[in-house]
């Protein structure tokens, strides 16, 4: 097998051994950060293409700079299988990452001023949902729904309409970062058109759910807008995207503020890479493994309900698990990190609904299956990984213990490989 960067070990010796470094890591341990995936060796090879020498600003037939000609048909297809995927009519690829594509959406669909309503951070929304500490917030006004019930995940439709008839916002938004149940779409959409507001759904976290038909699709329920990322679950290059159900109004203005408004050149090895996991997306294989991602995190709900841990919401539907790992254990979401990080196994810390520690030492941790499913772990497989989580947190300070989970850990991870290839 021929030896990897070869060419930057012999330039970059320091860039080198965090590289191989990283590969080590990965390989020996189990990513459960539900927003982390691994990517093909296609993809990668997209990422690392001539297309990185490119600057390609403005949009496929209409550039700023000639010498277009692939690049145009690297996002002419990235466009055609994205509309294929969610059935979208129109899609814009060039959004550097998720937030940058939310950016894009609010500038393109909104006046300085308007508002928006979304989901509290607190109750799994995101960041760029107008959190206070943003800086977004200073130029539309953001209010804010959460969960009528934390122990379900139930979303608390009537006073999300109360509130919609009252503050008349210009967008209503569904979507999550640490939100573990389906939402009801059709709710949504109702409250939107009783209201006159725009529907947009951040599917960041769900969207290879939705390209699988591992999920619902918030368009199936008559929304206007979709933001993504194409990491997570879609297993595509660190970016982001915005599809358009079918108002060709809504592509026109948000084309307009990804370029000229907000971003100038695209990153043409980033959505040829794109084009590569829509393709990989639209394989039968793809449509299984979003299958098994919903399996494995409902055997790792089991063990963890049969242990009595409280999971807000009750347990998940989709690919992701909230943990209260302060309230059922003792044990604080940043210390429960430090230690799973310690035998191999990566979560990230989390904040819990009306959580009563602070965000950098909170109650949660929120994990999820994405990742190991791409390595091919099951449901006995990924029980097997939720009893190590939780021995691992009840010998927290028995070192030989660790040991030995992390010898167990390493087993797991040689005995499924991370895969080169998906098709």
């Amino acid at each position: 097998m021929e030896k990897k960067y070869q060419r930057i070990e012999k330039e970059d010796s320091a860039v080198y051994e965090a590289l191989i470094g990283e590969e080590q890591r990965e390989a020996d341990g189990l990513e459960l950060i539900p927003s982390e995936n691994y990517v093909s060796q296609a993809v990668r090879e997209a990422l690392g293409s001539v297309l990185t020498n490119k600057y390609s600003e403005g949009y496929p037939g209409a550039r700023y700079y000639g010498g277009q000609e692939f690049t145009d048909a690297v996002e002419r297809l990235a466009i055609e299988r994205a509309c294929a995927l969610f059935g979208a009519k129109f899609a814009n690829v060039q959004p550097l990452s998720g937030a940058p594509a939310n950016l894009a959406m609010y500038f393109g669909l909104l006046t300085p001023g308007d508002t928006v309503l979304g989901m509290d951070l607190s109750h799994g929304g995101h960041l760029t949902h107008g959190h206070p500490v943003t800086e977004i917030t200073k130029v539309f006004k953001f209010i804010r729904y959460k969960m009528k019930n934390v122990e379900t995940g139930e979303i608390d439709y009537d006073e999300l309409r109360e509130t919609a008839l009252r503050e008349k916002p210009k967008i209503i938004l569904a979507g999550f970062s640490a939100y573990s149940r389906e939402l009801a779409y059709e709710k949504f959409v109702e409250i939107a058109r009783e209201v006159g507001a725009i529907t947009v759904a951040d599917m960041a976290h769900i969207a290879g759910l939705i390209a699988g038909k591992a999920v619902r699709n918030p368009f199936d329920a008559g929304f206007d807008v979709i933001t993504t990322t194409t990491h997570k679950t879609l297993r595509g290059p660190r970016g982001g995207m915005i599809l358009v159900r079918e108002n060709e109004a809504f592509i026109k203005k948000i084309n307009k503020a990804v370029f000229p408004g907000l971003q100038g050149g695209p990153h043409m090895n980033n959505i040829a890479a794109k084009a590569v996991c829509f393709h990989e997306a639209q394989e039968p294989s793809f449509a299984q493994y979003t299958q098994q991602i919903l399996k494995n995190a409902k055997a790792m709900e089991t063990v963890f309900r049969e242990k009595n841990v409280r999971m807000i919401g009750g347990g998940t539907s989709n690919h992701l698990i909230l943990a209260d790992v302060f309230g059922s254990l003792g044990v604080s979401g940043k210390e429960a990190q430090t230690v799973l990080d310690e035998v191999g196994i990566t979560v990230n810390m989390n904040a819990i609904a009306d959580d009563v520690r602070k965000p950098l030492d909170p109650s949660g941790i929120r994990f999820g299956t994405p990742a190991m499913t791409t390595r091919g772990f099951k449901e006995e497989a990924s029980k097997k990984v939720a009893e190590i989580m939780l021995d691992t947190l009840k010998h927290r300070h028995n070192e030989n213990r660790k040991k030995e989970l992390r010898k167990e850990v390493q087993d797991l991870c040689r005995s499924h490989p991370v895969p080169d290839s998906f098709v």
